[in-house]
């Protein structure tokens, strides 16, 4: 399943993203992680330090590398070049699994505990006035789209604060993506605009409650998020230590917390896969992408990189 977590900055999202997948971990099930935020801390999270974070290779700024393994032999497309962030794939492109050996994951991936780690790579000083972060993020986009999970394997993607992802595709790529709500109005907030934009492309949005004291706080989550509500975390000893560099089994976590990690991982897993409906959404998107900007940027209509033979589903069933 490909999970995102986004939430108002401070939510807490990129600590309950890490400690998740190393739950996941722990119970030796494959997890990918990814780090989409413009802050870059997940590699931290997971027990890196701040120095071999920043040696974790940087998608966003290798582009040509991920583009060219995945064109493969499509012939639609002249050269990696000239791929988008929401290429869809189609016949001769190459798809890839969660566990296998490729270029990409030989390049890109740093295992942590089990927790197999890629990231974006942060926003610099150098890209201020120059270019969009969304030019980076659409490594991931490029990624996803060419990338097959099957039951029990868990693609994590913490995303950046708020609604960004909105401004691109990229929101489309994941089975559910879990809001991480404090309880106060400026935390619920960002749910109600996510939502919002989310309701019609039929996107599976849940909530995760974070920094809960008692029950009048749940209520107040649950009040402005109802059904979407899948569980809560209280204040943890167990996470303080983690957010101070001391990686405690998992087992020693607060019984109450460990029970919300079960919950979330029992939400994930129910989800159905709608492969067809996935493809479908990629190239409404490339299309959107091509036609508003890209083709005029690279010069030709990249909407013939669009595969009418090509689809997903039968090409998974041979893999």
């Amino acid at each position: 399943m490909k999970v995102a977590f986004v939430g108002k900055g401070g939510s807490g999202k990129t600590t309950l993203s890490s400690t998740i997948a190393r739950y996941i971990a722990s119970k030796k099930m494959p997890v990918l992680a990814i780090d989409a935020d413009i802050n870059q801390h997940l590699g931290q999270s997971l027990g890196l330090s701040e120095e071999e974070s920043k040696q974790v290779p940087a998608m966003g700024l290798e582009m040509t590398k991920i583009k060219d393994y995945l064109r493969g032999n499509n012939s639609l497309i002249k050269q990696g070049s000239d791929m988008i962030k929401t290429t869809p794939p189609g016949t001769g492109s190459r798809l890839i699994r969660v566990m296998e050996e490729n270029p990409i994951y030989d390049h890109f991936v740093k295992e942590i505990g089990g927790v197999r780690l890629m990231a974006v790579g942060s926003f610099t000083e150098d890209d201020l006035g120059i270019r969009c972060y969304h030019s980076k993020t659409g490594s991931v986009e490029l990624l996803l789209n060419h990338l097959i999970d099957k039951e029990k394997e868990y693609v994590l993607v913490d995303m950046t604060a708020g609604a960004d992802s909105f401004a691109s595709g990229l929101f489309t790529r994941f089975d559910i993506t879990f809001l991480v709500v404090e309880p106060t109005i400026k935390s619920v907030s960002v749910y109600k605009q996510y939502r919002e934009y989310a309701k019609q492309y039929d996107v599976c949005i849940r909530v995760i409650g974070n920094k809960v004291d008692d029950e009048q706080d749940i209520a107040f989550i649950q009040e402005h998020v109802g059904d979407d509500l899948v569980a809560t975390f209280s204040h943890s000893k167990y996470i303080r230590a983690m957010e101070k560099g001391q990686f405690l089994p998992i087992t020693e976590m607060e019984k109450r917390n460990k029970e919300a990690l079960d919950r979330i991982i029992s939400e994930i897993d129910k989800r159905t896969k709608n492969w067809e409906r996935y493809y479908d959404l990629a190239v409404e998107f490339h299309k959107k992408n091509a036609e508003s900007w890209a083709n005029e940027e690279a010069g030709q209509d990249l909407t013939k990189q669009i595969d009418s033979n090509f689809s997903l589903q039968k090409n998974i069933a041979t893999m």
